[in-house]
């Protein structure tokens, strides 16, 4: 039985820049060993070093980037053999990076502090990094939605969305969630919303619901804009 009291309790502290639109809805919870695949990322936990007992993904799910629906970014904390945090790397647009400092400064006791990009959620130990990104003011303004509905392959049976799925998104972000990032961080302690965190498995599950729910109110909200439009 997964302890996810206790695999909580290793969650990163998160900062989110001011003006921040959205936060995490749920964290699928797994516990990797050597050799072991994620279930929700392309990797593979190979040669682990000896003093690892396990890692523990931590899958953090919004219902929106502010880019699309649909976000799903990965923390992962390796646990030593005394139960100390021994490494830690997150994910930063499909690929992942070390997630503590050289000096381990962004680590106390069992938990590590990352930053996350205004809008898009990356993860990094620095916050500068963000601003070195050419995008990082237009994906959250000019491009909001720009992508529509994002899905992995895993999904892709569902089948039942096309791109009139995505010109809705991106009518709904471009209405109500664009915004210009102050670059200002304030700090979300992951690990007390315990509620949050659920067994991989179980989130999986639930991800298409939340879809079904955020596409009815996005339907929804444009629909009575448009009907007060047309009233005026």
């Amino acid at each position: 039985m997964m302890d996810i009291k206790h695999l909580a309790s290793y969650a990163p502290r998160l900062f989110f820049d001011q003006k921040e639109p959205f936060y995490p809805v749920r964290v699928g919870v797994s516990v990797l060993r050597e050799g072991e695949q994620s279930p929700s990322f392309r990797r593979k936990f190979e040669r682990l070093d000896a003093i690892v007992d396990y890692v523990i993904e931590f899958a953090i799910y919004w219902d929106y980037d502010i880019q699309h629906l649909y976000e799903l970014e990965h923390v992962w904390i390796y646990v030593g053999k005394d139960g100390a945090v021994v490494d830690a790397e997150a994910s930063f647009h499909g690929k992942y990076m070390k997630a503590l400092l050289p000096d381990r400064s962004n680590l106390e006791g069992k938990t590590a502090s990352l930053y996350s990009q205004p809008g898009k959620h990356a993860f990094s130990p620095l916050p500068i990094i963000f601003e070195l990104l050419p995008n990082v003011r237009t994906a959250t303004d000019r491009d909001a939605g720009l992508d529509g509905l994002t899905l992995p392959e895993w999904y892709k049976a569902l089948g039942q969305y096309d791109e009139e799925t995505n010109v809705l998104v991106r009518a709904y972000q471009q209405a109500y969630h664009r915004f210009t990032p102050s670059f200002e961080f304030v700090p979300y302690e992951l690990a007390e919303r315990e509620p949050l965190f659920v067994p991989w498995e179980t989130l999986y599950e639930e991800i298409p619901e939340r879809i079904e729910a955020e596409l009815a109110i996005i339907r929804h909200t444009l629909s009575g804009s448009t009907e007060n439009e047309e009233g005026r």
